[in-house]
């Protein structure tokens, strides 16, 4: 720093909207932004073995994350890719451990790949009174009611776990005890009880499915790994 110069954090004191000025000198759109951070990621990644669909993929995690960390623990069935765009083009009901990933995901992004989603084509039993009801009776959390509620429409479904690993353990327990079979499971509850296992049984029970091994997790990363393969069930589309 040159005598006399102040520090930019002086500067940004002393001039709030000094910093964006400089993006006003260069604006980007949008758009510009989006690709650029995913050049950013595809110049600073490690080296990985992913196939160019599954990258797709983990690009998109890091990019809602910006933690490259993520691709020590992330794994994909080798079928995980067909059987979700596959389920996304004939329009597989979608459910969610949370409103949050309810929220989350794009519509217009779900319309786009088939047009026949609409808001009834994701459920998420979190909130409904009756799973309140008997979560008080038992003292047992929401999250299991929940995933019993969804059992009549988990069949050919996309099931979404970003947030309840109990959740997770009661489809793990459907797909073995009752032959619940989802046309495929993103399973990434986060936390520290029964986490880690909920995960590691899904792994092991036959279903495709796209896991982030450990502790790790969060519906943000749930919904990115869902929009990301939105986009590539676009590029199969029949034209």
């Amino acid at each position: 720093m040159k005598h006399g110069q102040r520090p930019i954090e002086e500067e940004s004191h002393l001039n709030p909207a000094a910093l964006i000025r400089r993006f006003y000198a260069s604006p980007m759109s949008g758009e510009e932004i989006e690709l650029e951070s995913l050049k950013i990621i595809d110049r600073e990644a490690p080296p990985h073995n992913f196939t160019a669909e599954q990258w797709q993929v983990a690009q998109r995690m890091i990019h809602t994350t910006a933690d490259f960390a993520l691709l020590e623990s992330l794994r994909f069935s080798p079928d995980a890719i067909t059987a979700a765009t596959q389920a996304l083009l004939h329009r597989s009901p979608i459910y969610a451990d949370s409103d949050m990933i309810r929220s989350g995901l794009s519509l217009s992004r779900l319309q786009a790949v088939c047009k026949d989603y609409g808001p009834r084509s994701i459920a998420c039993h979190i909130a409904d009174d009756d799973v309140a009801q008997e979560s008080r009776k038992t003292g047992l959390p929401r999250s299991l009611f929940a995933v019993r509620k969804a059992k009549p429409m988990l069949n050919e479904s996309i099931a979404l776990f970003g947030n309840a690993p109990i959740a997770l353990l009661e489809l793990n327990r459907l797909i073995l005890e009752e032959g619940i079979r989802p046309a495929m499971v993103i399973a990434m509850p986060v936390g520290f009880v029964h986490v880690v296992e909920s995960k590691q049984e899904l792994m092991t029970i036959g279903v495709p499915y796209i896991a982030l091994n450990g502790r790790r997790g969060g519906s943000p990363i749930a919904v990115s790994a869902l929009h990301a393969l939105c986009a590539i069930a676009m590029k199969q589309k029949p034209k």
